[in-house]
């Protein structure tokens, strides 16, 4: 990739996922009332550190039961305004390999028999894909459409543990290469700013991820959620978060050292501002992605411009 006019400096997901599939397609957010291993006393009791999960679930599948209506009800939000949409059923909230095999085919195949539905995205931890999950999910791949998203959060071992990860980056490691020798195709979640990393381990992060055989990335800004362990951190003083201009720096930094290939499915966080204790920038999504693709192109960067790790083959 290089500068060109009118073109975005990063491999944007909009762009790839049209390709894939054909059509306009909206991922439609599933809670299928699993846990996590961090949260049922099976690690721990207290979870992540800066995990709220109702944080991120929408409006349209709360207080609803069931794969199919949930899938149903995020349709009629969405449908309105695009009557050809197609869907990617998310299951996003908590672990969502993290149950009885026969359970969880049982929530995937709900969700494919919807209508409309064209494929799903699962995201997990990678402690959470023993060898019959990962053997499942290697024929439904076969079968349809299919993104496994991970949740790395950070390439540093010590920062594992200081947010209760509950596993290292070893784990992480070895899930994407378990997922990716299956064909699937696989994604990370990682979040810039966590309590004890600089920006300089923040860039070489960026090198380390470009050597996983990850197809997608999502970025996140920390965001500091109300009622969580790092809340109370927060608001001792022990911790803080970036501001706007530093974070625009850093993730268009980041972004520069990641190999041209990767897909980037998100460079900031959004969260109901009722929940964010910090920080408060004032800007919308798509605002802030114009201002980042400003700040590359006046600096003249671009993904994998200064990557060590050019593609993955």
């Amino acid at each position: 990739m290089s500068q060109k006019a009118g073109h975005l400096p990063f491999n944007d997901y909009g762009t790839w996922i049209r390709k894939q599939l054909g059509c306009r397609v909206q991922k439609l957010s599933v809670d299928a009332g699993l846990t996590c291993p961090n949260r049922d006393g099976h690690l721990s009791r207290g979870g992540c550190s800066f995990c709220d999960n109702s944080a991120f679930t929408p409006s349209y599948c709360q207080g609803l039961s069931g794969v199919k209506a949930q899938l149903e009800a995020g349709k009629a939000f969405y449908g309105r305004k695009y009557p050809t949409m197609r869907y990617l059923a998310y299951f996003q909230s908590y672990s969502n390999t993290y149950a009885p095999l026969d359970k969880l085919k049982r929530l995937y195949e709900e969700a494919l028999s919807t209508e409309d539905v064209v494929g799903i995205v699962i995201s997990t931890r990678p402690d959470c894909l023993p060898p019959a999950t990962l053997r499942y999910l290697d024929a439904l791949n076969r079968e349809t459409f299919l993104i496994v998203e991970i949740g790395i959060e950070s390439a540093d071992d010590a920062t594992l543990r200081r947010i209760n990860r509950g596993h290292d980056f070893a784990c992480s490691r070895t899930a994407i290469a378990n997922l990716a020798a299956c064909g699937i195709r696989t994604g990370g979640h990682v979040i810039l700013g966590l309590p004890g990393e600089d920006e300089a381990s923040m860039l070489q992060q960026a090198h380390t991820i470009s050597q996983l055989p990850l197809t997608l990335l999502k970025l996140h800004h920390l965001q500091i959620i109300r009622g969580t362990q790092m809340a109370k951190a927060y608001e001792a003083g022990e911790i803080s978060t970036m501001e706007a201009g530093t974070y625009l720096h850093v993730v268009a930094q980041y972004i520069s050292r990641l190999r041209a290939d990767l897909v980037l499915e998100r460079q900031f966080t959004s969260s109901p501002l009722d929940k964010v204790l910090s920080p408060h920038w004032g800007l919308k999504p798509g605002r802030l992605t114009e201002m980042l693709c400003d700040y590359m192109r006046a600096n003249e960067l671009w993904q994998g411009k200064d990557a060590y790790f050019k593609n993955f083959s």
